[in-house]
């Protein structure tokens, strides 16, 4: 049980939030939602007691066990894997250094002996005989080798590292656990285990994700920070969408009948108030026009840009051609003999272990790298926007405005037009002078979407289109892509994005591809059999 009581968080004399009063219960999933900059990091860290509030309190009883996800990946590498899942219980690794610092003295007491035997009681209490085992499973479950236990942290991969960390946050069943992007550099397979994990799950858990599938899936309340407030709902992320939006949907039907009839009320006012025989019917229609109000909609700082792709041309019947392509980066062989057809209409999802794999095979398509071996033919009548992972080339070095920066790319270059493709983008006011080289993660990204709808093309190619965008920004990406009429190929970790866009799933393997014209979840079907897919 998590109370929190009036907490609010003030930076720089503004509040993030106010007055919050929320109670979080064992055997509910929490999913912690808002646009970027909102604060949901920082609630969470107040949550956790990381960080103070500047009024109210968070209270968590004296016996209930809090984990939080680390997030610092570099912070355990002197440390065996084993040590390092078993921190997850602060109070048994610290019996167990107690432990095998008595049983080494050369001169153990009587004294020593007694302290010995508590610690061996509290140790059994806390399940300390099943550790290493509990570790080992908790691992295995996450797609790692049983064998990287007694390894160093240090010499694991930044992959490896995420879930050992991972792990070290569920080790030993936490009353509340509390996780930042849990699903971030997980694998397919992982994450589905993680979702059984927490579905299956006791204790309180607490979760800030963009990942729409992973918070539909485990979630049972959905926890919203919209302008300085923060609401609770019951329900998983895509009940609450398609009740907000439904809600807003009912004001703005609600508000355009109340301005129908206030509209009709007042010419009637204003046709008979000097008609004394219908005077007392205006009189009565001006009352019923006092007490008529028009809603307003809800304030919330989620704001949607637009996303969409018009094909300046239809394209051919001849759409792109892959023959035994092949390609070697610094001694490994990334792609081995990778053939395919692009049909017209397909909508393909690139997936793979190697993530490297499918960037080489864009950039190759893209012609900014060639093969080793094989060749490509795209269609005489297509034309491709690419939207590479890296964008730091068209930023980086770039000093222009993002008014300047687009004009480039544009067929009319007047200010007034730019100006409002911009505002559809978000891009308002005195934005549109940023220099582009000093811009987030997130503005660089829809200025990337922005140059591709300029273009006009009838193919695109996207690699991980969803890094750095909060869920308001993935869905009109993830709108757009499913109303562009052309070809797209595309890879991301966004299970919901996947599945909604893609009608082709193409995976990339050492020996070549596997190629399957299904949905994302009938591959995994396959691929993991026994998932639980939702």
């Amino acid at each position: 049980m998590i109370t929190v009581s009036n907490v609010s968080v003030n930076f720089n004399g503004s509040n993030l939030f106010s007055n919050v009063n929320l109670k979080f219960t064992p055997g509910n999933c929490y999913g912690i939602i808002g646009a970027n900059g909102a604060g949901k990091s920082t609630f969470l860290k107040v949550l956790c007691g990381e960080l103070e509030p500047s009024t109210g309190e968070v209270v968590i009883p004296p016996e209930v066990r809090l984990s939080v996800l680390k997030q610092d990946h570099f912070a355990y590498d002197q440390y065996t894997v084993l040590d390092t899942v078993i921190m997850g219980n602060e109070r048994l690794y610290q019996i167990m250094q107690e432990k095998d610092a008595l049983y080494s003295k050369p001169d153990f007491s009587e004294e020593d002996g007694v302290l010995a035997s508590e610690l061996e009681a509290e140790f059994a209490e806390l399940d300390g005989w099943e550790a290493e085992s509990d570790a080992s499973k908790l691992i295995q479950g996450l797609g790692l080798s049983e064998d990287l236990l007694y390894s160093n942290m240090g010499s694991l991969t930044g992959n490896e590292k995420v879930k050992v960390l991972l792990a070290q946050a569920l080790f030993g069943s936490p009353d509340i656990v509390m996780m930042d992007e849990p699903t971030n550099h997980l694998d397919i397979a992982a994450i589905s285990w993680l979702e059984d994990f927490l579905i299956d799950y006791e204790g309180t858990v607490i979760v800030v994700s963009h990942d729409r599938h992973f918070l539909n899936n485990v979630c049972t309340h959905t926890v919203d920070i919209d302008y300085t407030k923060i609401k609770m709902y019951v329900g998983n992320y895509e009940f609450w969408y398609e009740s907000s939006q439904m809600i807003q949907r009912m004001i703005k039907q609600q508000n355009k009948k109340n301005e129908e009839k206030a509209k009709e009320l007042q010419s009637f006012i204003e046709r008979f108030s000097a008609n004394k025989s219908k005077s007392k019917q205006a009189t009565s229609r001006k009352k019923l026009l006092e007490k008529l109000t028009i809603e307003e909609l809800p304030a919330s700082s989620r704001r949607y840009p637009f996303i969409g792709f018009d094909m300046d041309r239809e394209a051919g019947k001849d759409i792109l051609s892959v023959s035994g392509i092949s390609k070697t980066i610094d001694g490994v062989k990334v792609l081995n003999n990778v053939s395919f057809i692009l049909n017209k209409g397909d909508k393909v999802a690139f997936v793979g272990e190697n993530e490297i794999a499918i960037t080489t095979l864009f950039k190759i398509l893209m012609e900014e790298i060639e093969p080793d071996e094989g060749t490509f033919k795209w269609g005489v009548s297509t034309t491709q926007s690419y939207f590479p992972s890296d964008n730091s080339v068209y930023f980086n070095d770039h000093t222009e405005s993002i008014l300047d920066w687009m004009r480039q790319y544009s067929k009319d270059t007047t200010e007034t037009y730019l100006r409002g493709f911009l505002g559809r983008m978000l891009f308002s006011g005195d934005d549109v002078y940023k220099p582009v080289n000093v811009l987030s993660g997130g503005e660089k990204v829809r200025c990337m979407f922005s140059r591709m709808m300029l273009f006009g093309s009838n193919v695109l190619v996207l690699d991980q289109p969803t890094n750095h965008l909060d869920l308001e920004s993935i869905t009109a990406v993830n709108n757009g892509l499913c109303n562009f009429k052309g070809n797209v190929l595309f890879t991301s970790h966004d299970h919901e994005f996947i599945q909604t866009v893609a009608n082709r799933i193409i995976e990339i393997t050492e020996d070549g591809v596997i190629d399957r014209m299904c949905t994302y979840d009938e591959y995994l079907e396959k691929k993991i059999p026994g998932s639980k897919i939702c």
